[in-house]
């Protein structure tokens, strides 16, 4: 599997949003190797109001008008990590798409363990969930997703044609007409 690089991310938001989609989030933690396939994502533009960008640059958003292919994670209502990848194209100030679910696939038992959840449903249905199961903290804002350094993103070696389906996105009050959620049919 060929660890996705900066180019992937240096296109339009939405796009990569959707080319996310069957692609593996692998997560090195505590030397044990936890992933999974991203069946969810939602894309944020800097001239969109739901965007953590869209009133500009602050230090809790900085990751998001950084490098392109990196990690944005930021602290939802105090209560738990959102992991985004930093995905625009190069006029672009920011952007980002949220990972919002994973189809849990090595190191399930650590999952369950970091999520101190049992039943397999829940274990990775929410970008909440997912940043739990990973074990992943506000420790990796800022970090490259496209080097073997903890956390990376992979394009499987057989990613087939996805049935992918488009909705608005979840947890939002502004610009709720965008149909920028997109599911991975199973």
């Amino acid at each position: 599997m060929n660890i996705l690089q900066q180019r992937f991310f240096q296109r339009n938001t939405v796009q990569v949003a959707q080319d996310l989609l069957g692609c593996i989030v692998v997560r090195k933690y505590n030397n044990q190797i936890i992933s999974g396939k991203i069946i969810e994502t939602e894309a944020y533009t800097a001239d969109d109001p739901a965007c953590h960008a869209y009133r500009g640059k602050t230090k809790r958003n900085a990751a998001l008008f950084g490098q392109v292919g990196s990690a944005y994670v930021y602290m939802s209502y105090g209560l738990h990590y959102c992991l985004n990848v930093v995905a625009r194209e190069q006029n672009a100030l920011a952007g980002g798409v949220l990972i919002r679910a994973l189809q849990p696939l090595e190191g399930i038992e650590k999952m369950h363990i970091l999520r101190n959840k049992k039943n397999q449903k829940l274990l990775t249905n929410g970008p909440g969930n997912v940043t739990q199961a990973l074990g992943v903290t506000i420790e990796q804002n800022g970090l490259a997703l496209n080097e073997k350094n903890g956390l990376w993103i992979v394009q499987p070696e057989n990613k087939s044609i996805i049935d992918i389906t488009a909705t608005p996105r979840i947890g939002i009050s502004v610009a709720q007409d965008k149909l920028w959620r997109f599911l991975l049919k199973l």
